[in-house]
């Protein structure tokens, strides 16, 4: 399978940056580019340049009062008192110089894909700028200012009425789009992710499942912590397939956050290469049965931004154009130019060698609790097609 897909890319990403010791770094972005390049899967007519969101647009998801404070920080005339009411200034999203421009530019990122997409100029599209899932309405939090997700899913619904299933893998709960829509049957939302007992954002529970219209279309897996790569896939793929199907989408946009890893430093799952292998196939498989095509991918998570990300956010790209992942050896000159700058050494091939981490020694019961936690989601479906036949 060839299929036409676009890379939505700008240098300007790197100028979303907090502090230069802040976890959140875009230059994981410049990294995969590169990583692509070097393996020959990415010429320069691919690339689609992204455009600022408008205030109008922002608005969509965001109060005018939190987009004006937020313009006001970047201009250093938010005092840090004002900040917090908004969650700006904060230890996990502190303020920093056009922090608005730069935010408006991931979440025109976003709308670039989309419109790219559901133009019908491409057939799927990738943006690794986005996948700031935390952003809420008048609040930034975790890492994340706006929500160009929940954005993104706003304008789909306004300018081209389609049903929008989001399907978030980032290691952290994927609240902020889940809460934009709660109540809205014509968005569903899945999120695998680390349970909420250990991590941020402490949510993301098999009972937060939709508000009156909404209920019956919010989904959540809250895998437990050192969850390996068996139990993660079978939750994943099994979820999926359900979910598209009982859904039945018109559209697929997917989070990809790449913070599942077992070397990822903020979370304490322990999968491997293999899950970002698989995850893009099975939306990319589903998009073609249910959306024509239609699948946009962003980013997120991932905070081992040498080893990690580059490789799984470049394993997205691969199969949007020809559906089969890279194998064998990174790029030597890839490895040889970042080597120097890169605080530990650099992964020699696209896979994690077997026995990279130690031996999990609750794997049956993490996998049992897991598979339980799936069945325990997947009832809503049952529950919802009992109630639509009756």
């Amino acid at each position: 399978m060839n299929c036409k897909a676009g890379f939505v890319y700008s240098d300007e990403f790197v100028n979303y940056r907090f502090t230069d010791d802040h976890p959140f770094n875009q230059m994981r972005v410049l990294l995969t580019k590169e990583l692509l390049e070097a393996s020959h899967a990415l010429e320069d007519r691919l690339i689609i340049p992204p455009r600022y969101a408008t205030e109008e647009e922002l608005a969509l998801a965001h109060s005018k009062a939190y987009i004006s404070a937020v313009d006001k920080a970047g201009r250093g005339l938010l005092t840090e008192e004002e900040g917090l009411e908004y969650g700006i200034g904060t230890e996990d999203t502190p303020m920093f110089k056009g922090m608005h421009e730069a935010s408006k530019l991931l979440v025109g990122s976003t709308l670039t894909a989309i419109d790219a997409v559901l133009q019908g100029k491409v057939q799927h599209a990738l943006n690794l700028g986005g996948g700031l899932h935390h952003g809420f309405e008048r609040k930034a939090s975790g890492f994340c200012i706006y929500n160009d997700g929940a954005v993104g899913i706003k304008y789909i619904r306004k300018n081209y009425n389609y049903k929008v299933l989001y399907v978030d893998t980032d290691a952290h709960h994927g609240d902020g789009v889940q809460w934009a829509f709660y109540d809205d049957p014509n968005v569903c939302t899945l999120s695998i992710h680390e349970t909420g007992r250990y991590l941020f954002p402490g949510t993301g529970n098999v009972n937060e499942r939709g508000l009156k219209e909404g209920y019956g279309y919010s989904f959540n897996v809250p895998i437990d912590a050192f969850t390996e790569d068996e139990s993660f896939l079978r939750v994943y793929e099994t979820a999926m397939k359900e979910i598209v199907d009982y859904f039945k989408p018109d559209v697929i946009v997917t989070q990809n956050g790449a913070d599942a890893h077992f070397l990822d430093p903020l979370t304490h799952l322990s999968s491997t290469m293999k899950i970002y292998e698989r995850i893009p196939k099975i939306a990319h498989e589903l998009a073609h049965e249910y959306c024509e095509g239609r699948w946009i991918a962003l980013g997120g998570g991932g905070y081992d931004i040498w080893r990690v990300v580059p490789r799984a956010w470049s394993q997205i790209w691969k199969v949007m154009q020809d559906d089969q992942p890279f194998e064998g050896m990174l790029p030597e000159q890839w490895v040889q130019k970042w080597q120097d700058h890169s605080p530990v050494p650099l992964p020699k091939y696209w896979y994690d060698p077997e026995g990279s981490y130690k031996e999990i020694p609750r794997r049956k019961e993490i996998t049992e609790k897991n598979d339980q936690l799936l069945e325990k989601s997947l009832q809503i479906i049952t529950n919802q097609k009992k109630y639509n036949s009756n």
